[in-house]
Order: C-alpha cells, then structure tokens, then sequence
C-alpha cells in the first residue's frame, strides 16, 4: 500500500448516502434520475444495476487484468461477477446501501470515495469506471489522474462513456420524482461522450487501446504509459507495482464467460 497520500480531491459527497438512492437499491428499482438546476432529469438505470452483469457488463469484465478496483461499485454486480470467477476484485463506493449490497452478494467493499486512501495504491491491475461513473467528481481530469495512482505502471482502465458526444460539468441533484420533490444536496458531475473522453485521456497519460459497443453502450479500454508517475506514487511503490504486476494473469478472457455459455 502506498505511504503518500492521495491528492486532494472532494470531499464525499453525502447526495449518494441519501434516501432515495439507498431506497432504490434496497428495492432494486427506480425511479431514481440526476437533476439540474434547469430541470434537465438523467435516469439512473437502478434495475440493471441491481441485477446480474449482463451480456455488455462481461464484454468489460472480459478485458480485465489482474486485481481490479470498480470505482463506484454501486449494488456489486461487476465485483460479484468477478469474485465469483475466483479474481480478487474491490468496489469503492460512497453510499453505505451500495457497499453492504455488494458484500451481501459475497464481493468485497469499502465505503470510500476515490479520492480518499485506498489500499495498495499503485498496485491495481484494472480500474472499472462503468455506468456514468466517469463523472465522478465533476472534474474529468482529476479523476484519471487519480485512476492512474492508483494502479500499476501499465495497468487498465475499462471506462463506459455518453452515447451522444458530450462534454459537460454540472451541478445535479438526486431525485426520485416523487411530488413535492425533496431534493438532496447538490453536487458536481460530469458527462462525457468518447471524443471528449479521449480528450482528457491523452492529457493524462493514457493511451487508448481498445473501444466498442454493446447493447448499446461505449467502451473504451485505457492503457497507462509506463513512464507515467502520480502524486501517490513514490519511486518505491512504482517499483514494486511493476514487480507485482509481472505476476498478474494477463487478462479474464478465459474465466468470464460468455452471456448465454
């Protein structure tokens, strides 16, 4: 585990500890969108969250190399699909709902957000970035530079971005559409289509090696450039994480099978 502290980032965000999306996930459903300030709803798709990974989740998961941090874990699928392939898999998230719901289908999790400590930092084989998760933060930049400390020299990341070509920063509200709405605090998120994705990407060090569509989803797979060093990162750790990654199996393309097999 790395010895320095993580960058700053901000802080966590008590929107996603709020009722109605620990409600949600308790329920397994919807209605459950972010709001801005101008009214504009995106729906948030709690049904396929909460259930198993399906045909588009395994094409990502199929991808994967060595342990892998699912950042935003949600309810778990993804880490439950993983652990149950025998791969040592974390979700981070921040909501409590979210991280009791994935130990509850046998994956493991801890209520963190990225930004805070996270255990061995620079060692991670793959970071998933799925489900809207890339607007973590509000502030694309910050978030994969953040990615990219916590993984190996080399190390994946598997992020799922907008279907439409979109860059946009925005303050959103979790919001059940019940009436009279209680909106909860507001918070900083960002939405990125694949160019704009790519954009920050090559910013931050990452080379882009692989990008496709399921069921109508984008993907993209990311690789961090070797020479790349973080704020988290000591000459030590980067040293070590390169050692360790030797020893990662390459990828789960074997063992995460697919849908209907």
């Amino acid at each position: 585990m790395s010895t320095t502290l993580p960058p700053t980032g901000p802080p966590l965000p008590t929107a996603w500890a709020a009722d109605p999306y620990a409600n949600a996930l308790r329920t397994g459903r919807g209605p459950l969108f972010l709001r801005r300030a101008d009214g504009w709803l995106l729906p948030l798709d709690v049904e396929r969250w909460c259930a198993d990974a399906d045909a588009a989740d395994l094409s990502a998961l199929r991808r994967c190399e060595g342990p892998v941090v699912d950042i935003g874990c949600g309810p778990g699928r993804l880490v439950a699909a993983l652990a149950a392939h025998g791969h040592r898999a974390l979700g981070i998230d921040v909501s409590e709902a979210a991280v009791a719901h994935t130990r509850r289908l046998g994956g493991s999790a801890l209520r963190r957000s990225v930004f805070d400590q996270l255990p061995d930092e620079g060692r991670w084989g793959t970071a998933l970035l799925l489900d809207g998760n890339l607007g973590i933060g509000g502030d694309p930049g910050a978030l994969l530079r953040r990615t990219a400390a916590l993984l190996a020299p080399g190390g994946l990341l598997l992020a799922e971005t907008a279907p439409e070509d979109v860059d946009e920063r925005v303050q959103v509200r979790l919001d059940d559409g019940r009436e009279p709405a209680v909106p909860g605090p507001p918070f900083p998120w960002a939405r990125l289509g694949r160019p704009a994705l790519l954009r920050y990407a090559r910013l931050c060090g990452w080379r882009p090696t692989d990008q496709w569509e399921a069921d109508g989803r984008p993907f993209v797979t990311l690789r961090l450039d070797r020479t790349v060093r973080t704020t988290s990162q000591s000459a030590d750790s980067v040293n070590s994480a390169a050692v360790i990654r030797s020893q990662f199996p390459r990828n789960l393309s074997g063992d995460i099978p697919a849908a209907g097999s």
